[in-house]
């Protein structure tokens, strides 16, 4: 089944793609912030997931905490923060 990773915005321009499927969960990946970890280890131009850098998280279109697990057959999508006037 997989996992759906979607990137919206300005990261999607970065990373050059919209989205990706893996085929099931990596090795060690539980979470929104181990899943972000793993992304952020592929290296440039995957450092824009970094771990301080302003980027918001959502499993099955709902908001993410670091902490959020993420299985088999879940939808991730990494958007930056949305600013309104």
């Amino acid at each position: 089944m997989g996992v759906k990773i979607l990137y919206f915005a300005g990261l999607r321009e970065t990373l050059g793609c919209a989205e990706e499927n893996l085929d099931g969960m990596p090795a060690g990946v539980a979470d929104a912030a181990s899943l972000r970890t793993w992304l952020c280890a592929r290296g440039e131009p995957w450092d824009a997931l970094a771990p301080g850098k302003s980027v918001r998280i959502a499993v099955n279109q709902t908001l993410a905490h670091p902490t959020t697990q993420v299985k088999d057959g879940d939808e991730v999508a990494f958007f930056p923060p949305v600013t309104g006037g």
